[in-house]
């Protein structure tokens, strides 16, 4: 059993440490983030972020407003936070410099992970946080790994087949993607934009070139995902066809998962998590995470 929450984590207390790790993958090295339950105490459970495309981990870690960190309010709730850089960025940009396609990176993800709990306590198991293209190597991980090892997983910003606009590869990933990654100005903190450049990473090419077969890749995926699955869009989403059918289309193909929700998440663009929306997609992730604990029993991942 995960220990229970402590009622006494207020959002007056000191935010939880955040600190820089790195993750050896074989012979790749992962950089990211990492935040701990305070006191020592043992996490419920390990929340793995993922971030999107050109981005990097930071992403996850309140841009404008530390209120808004995803690695501290997993912390105050006692679980580990671990927001990693993708294959091919951060740390792993020296060795992988074209990167990985989706598939691969889910595999080196695992790796890492592997590594990280034959030294940290994983509580229940790994539950994944993800963003954008960084969901689609959630859903190879989540296939990859046919349930025994992921908790749940909550992806906001990734659908199955992209919207009439986003379909012009590669002229709209290129530069004419504001738009569709941002939505409207107010949505975001004044200095978001100017802070945001410093998340900004090179899209390596392996992962570029797999954008626009997405659409035949998830079908291959979604059979094989058996844990629980979330799905977020912004109200301003744009990069993605979004209505009842076809997201009725894209749930329909998750046969295997035993809990998906789809939510739509008012007052929010693509990049949810350093936008104005952010706290609340976070605790609206967190929440989710509880119920995944909730019908598994707590019980650690592989029992």
């Amino acid at each position: 059993m995960t220990a229970p929450v402590s009622l006494s984590a207020t959002a007056s207390s000191p935010a939880p440490a955040v600190r820089a790790v790195t993750l050896n993958a074989g012979d790749i090295p992962l950089s990211g983030l990492l935040a701990e339950p305070d006191g020592g105490a043992e996490p419920r459970s390990v929340i793995v972020a993922v971030h999107g495309r050109g981005m990097c981990a930071d992403y996850f870690n309140g841009l404008t407003d530390p209120a808004d960190s995803l690695l501290t309010l997993g912390a105050r709730l006692g679980h580990t936070v671990l927001a990693l850089d993708r294959p091919g960025y951060g740390a792993s940009a020296g060795p992988l410099p074209d990167g990985q396609p989706l598939g691969e990176q889910a595999t080196t993800l695992h790796r890492a992970l592997a590594g990280f709990a034959r030294h940290h306590p994983t509580g229940a198991g790994f539950f994944v946080v993800a963003h954008s293209d960084g969901g689609k190597v959630a859903l190879h991980m989540a296939a990859q790994d046919a349930g025994d090892g992921l908790i749940g997983l909550d992806i906001n910003g990734c659908g199955w087949r992209y919207a009439p606009e986003a379909r012009h590869f590669p002229d709209t990933l290129g530069g004419g993607a504001s738009r569709l990654n941002w939505g409207p100005l107010h949505l975001y903190a004044p200095g978001t934009f100017r802070a945001s450049r410093a998340l900004l990473r090179a899209v390596p090419a392996r992962e570029a070139a797999q954008t626009a077969t997405w659409p035949v890749q998830y079908p291959r995926l979604a059979g094989r995902i058996t844990s629980p699955v979330r799905l977020t869009f912004a109200e301003y989403e744009l990069w993605w066809e979004l209505d009842d059918k076809a997201l009725s289309a894209m749930t329909g193909q998750l046969t295997a998962a035993p809990l998906v929700t789809v939510e739509r998440l008012p007052a929010a663009g693509h990049n949810i998590s350093i936008g104005r929306a952010a706290r609340a997609y976070h605790l609206r992730a967190l929440a989710f995470l509880e119920e995944c604990l909730r019908h598994g029993g707590d019980a650690p991942a592989g029992s």
